[in-house]
């Protein structure tokens, strides 16, 4: 592992995070097209209609942009697995150093796999290893008010909702409104994966 931190492979019982590999492609394309509902709502659209942007043949031309984007720094592109199936991809993207040192986290499961906590779990993971091998200070991640699973993943991990970003990114036809939520290395000095062990073991 170099000091940027990648590549790295991180593991908590069954989930696993990973680079992605050629090898990836059938399993990343059917992932994607199988889960065109339950993702497209809330994802930057793209040149072409889904099935086109998902083909397999569509994946060496993007594993070659996320490695690219890996090795200058700006991006981790981590493969999500459980029981060794690829289900999703968690991203720490738009990485700056210097005085800011943050970076956002993005993530989508394949929803066959929802409910199972392999999200969060996958998230921690990586906040963890941001915080530690890559030195970062802060994460963000930013969620439409409406995704209400995916706003589920970051309350359960304790992120601070910080505030409306409005008309922040265009999806779905439009600008739309996100809740920008935050973690600082300083709230989770024993690791975030831990706390969210915790909380899941936790009496309600």
């Amino acid at each position: 592992m170099t000091r940027s931190g990648w590549p790295a492979s991180l593991a908590d019982g069954d989930v696993a995070l990973r680079p992605f590999r050629m090898r990836d492609a059938a399993a990343w394309s059917e992932v994607r097209l199988a889960n065109e509902a339950w993702l497209a709502p809330w994802e930057p659209a793209g040149a072409g209609t889904w099935a086109q942007r998902y083909a397999v043949a569509a994946f060496p031309p993007m594993l070659r942009q996320l490695r690219r984007h890996a090795r200058e720094g700006t991006t981790l592109p981590f493969a999500v697995t459980y029981e060794g199936r690829l289900v999703g991809q968690v991203t720490a993207g738009n990485i700056w150093r210097g005085s800011l040192n943050s970076c956002f986290v993005g993530y989508w499961i394949d929803g066959r796999y929802a409910g199972r906590g392999i999200t969060p779990t996958a998230v921690a993971l990586l906040v963890d290893h941001c915080f530690g091998a890559v030195r970062l200070h802060r994460v963000e991640a930013n969620v439409r008010p409406e995704n209400t699973a995916s706003r589920r993943v970051v309350e359960k991990l304790g992120f601070r909702e910080e505030g409306v970003r409005e008309r922040y990114l265009l999806i779905d036809g439009g600008y739309r409104d996100h809740l920008c939520y935050a973690l600082t290395s300083e709230e989770v000095p024993g690791g975030l994966l831990r706390r969210w062990h915790a909380a899941r073991v936790r009496p309600s």
